[in-house]
């Protein structure tokens, strides 16, 4: 294929398929606190965070990893600060050595009012602005538009750093606008696997472990178990279940890392665990595995740019589509036939709203794969829905951008009436 494209494809890849613990919107206020903390040089004695409402959404009801059970933002950026006495290099993973003592004084901190956080509006969807202060001394830290995107750094009112928004993380956006379902396809048949191996290694390995440990222990609502003791174990179930079971765990605080997409751990869960399941199922080599999930995590991407990182519009439903395309590719589904299940996927749970992150969002998962998997069964009987019906259209392409534009346009009012609710606003 087109060798620029191929690259672009190759870093898309490396820049989104990144290691996280726990929730991504906890984990990116964490990081930034450790980040505001290890610039300010000694331990804070205040915290102020300024949050959008999505952040604000996704952090509320889940629990922090390596917190003790601990929920919602000041515990996260609580936690962080405490981390960030030994550094902030680990990013999205910055809590993962955490202590018992930690846990007992980010408990106290919390009770001395040591954090408050405010709803900063009129900033893009992922906003979080951390200040810490001690004395005479102050560190701000600003992330945008990506978990772990710093976009300022300010010590005592000097500018120490500020980023170009035109700059790597443009030049990446612009790369993603080269992502199309035909050269996905073209990508994923002839790249060379080393180039994206360890990649998608990592990603099997660690997304693998989290969903069996959602399935060996007692997390959230247990969506996954309920699965494997209601309907059996067969691939259609265990696909599904395995992939809640992730989700389970994870938002249950599991400590366990995942290989996030599109910023998120649950949908780095969702296009990877089914297609695993389905490709030993299928009795899959190695190289087929590999190149279906290239289809899976290419596709959401491609989904979700659309959208943003952060709306009323679940991730599930585009994780979905791109697992239940790679379904369709181990079964030898052409650009026609992946074409018509990822039209299948969106015909059907196109409207699933994302209230935060939470246990609920095992049972999302769970109900978007249902519907991919059945979308692909459709698909296997050349049965698909038709142009004209609802926002499907006779290109593929302009059918994705249609969801996106509900997702990103259409849900705006959805998305605030969601957060006044959970804030608990009059209506």
């Amino acid at each position: 294929m087109n060798k620029e494209i191929c690259q672009a494809y190759i870093e898309i890849l490396k820049s989104e398929l990144i290691p996280a613990l726990g929730c991504t919107e906890p984990g990116a206020i964490a990081y930034a606190s450790a980040k505001a903390a290890e610039v300010l040089g000694v331990f804070p004695e205040h915290i102020e965070i300024k949050c959008s409402g999505n952040i604000i959404k996704n952090v509320k009801g889940v629990v922090v990893p390596n917190s003790g059970g601990l929920r919602g933002i000041e515990a996260a950026a609580v936690l962080g600060a405490i981390a960030g006495k030994r550094g902030a290099e680990n990013e999205l993973e910055v809590l993962h050595r955490i202590t018992e003592e930690d846990i007992r004084e980010t408990s106290k901190l919390l009770k001395q009012d040591f954090c408050k956080c405010t709803l900063q509006e009129g900033e893009s969807n992922l906003y979080i602005e951390v200040s810490a202060v001690c004395a005479d001394h102050q560190a701000q830290i600003i992330v945008k538009d990506s978990h772990t995107n710093i976009v300022l750094i300010k010590k005592d009112g000097e500018l120490l750093f500020e980023k170009d928004m035109q700059g790597d993380g443009g030049r990446l956006e612009e790369k993603k606008k080269l992502l199309n379902v035909k050269d996905i396809i073209d990508f994923a048949d002839t790249v060379n696997l080393e180039e994206v191996k360890d990649i998608l290694s990592y990603q099997i390995h660690v997304n693998t472990a989290i969903a069996e440990e959602g399935l060996t222990n007692e997390y959230g609502a247990s969506v996954g178990k309920t699965l494997l003791e209601s309907y059996g174990n067969d691939i259609k179930v265990r696909a599904k279940a395995k992939a809640a079971a992730g989700s389970d765990a994870r938002m249950g605080g599991s400590s366990m890392p995942v290989v996030i997409n599109s910023g998120s751990g649950n949908q780095g869960i969702t296009v990877s665990v089914p297609v695993v399941e389905y490709a030993k199922e299928l009795g899959a080599d190695q190289e087929q595995m590999y190149r279906a999930l290239l289809i899976s995590n290419l596709l959401s991407i491609h989904i979700k740019k659309y959208i943003g990182r952060l709306s009323a519009f679940c991730g599930a439903v585009s994780a979905a589509c791109g697992s239940g395309a790679a379904i369709t590719y181990l079964y030898g589904g052409n650009f026609e036939a992946i074409s018509s299940t990822i039209v299948n996927t969106i015909g059907n749970v196109g409207g699933i709203v994302c209230d935060g992150a939470k246990a609920s969002c095992a049972a999302k998962i769970a109900s978007s794969l249902d519907a991919a998997i059945m979308a692909h069964n459709m698909t296997a009987q050349n049965r698909k829905f038709q142009k004209g019906e609802g926002i499907i259209t006779d290109d593929i392409e302009k059918t994705i951008e249609n969801i996106g534009y509900i997702g990103r346009e259409g849900m705006k009012e959805t998305d605030t009436g969601i957060l006044h609710l959970m804030l608990g606003n009059k209506y």
